[in-house]
């Protein structure tokens, strides 16, 4: 088997990049990386196209979101800082306004929180 081929391991369900072989066992790591698992070639068998596509997506959305947020992207709500007290005000201020349709007070809070985020928790 060459190493980087798509396989299914029917005991754990997941699609995996053949590493090597240890033993009697496969090594098979997750498609975009993490960690290697020891397979049993008896529970492998080709990934199918469907398959191998669901693996190369997830791996596109676990990268997506290691990505942390830009604190200067405007287009999206800024999230608060957890266990700060101020930024759990400043969210609940944000969410009662959504919650009554209320557009003008809801960008307040957004703004407000990107000025506390700044001062506070920016280096």
């Amino acid at each position: 088997m060459e190493p980087g081929t798509l396989l299914y391991d029917t005991a754990t369900d997941q699609v995996g990049e053949y590493q090597d072989q240890s033993g009697p066992y496969a090594i098979l790591r997750p498609v975009g990386g993490g960690r290697e698992w020891q397979a049993h070639p008896a529970m492998l068998r080709p990934a199918t196209d469907r398959e191998r596509i669901s693996a190369g997506v997830r791996a596109a959305n676990d990268r997506t979101w290691a990505v942390p947020p830009d604190p200067e992207d405007l287009s999206r709500p800024p999230w608060p800082v957890p266990g700060c007290v101020e930024c759990g005000e400043l969210d609940g201020r944000r969410e009662t306004a959504r919650a009554g349709h209320d557009h003008s007070a809801a960008t307040d809070a957004n703004v407000l929180l990107r000025q506390h985020q700044r001062a506070a928790h920016l280096p």
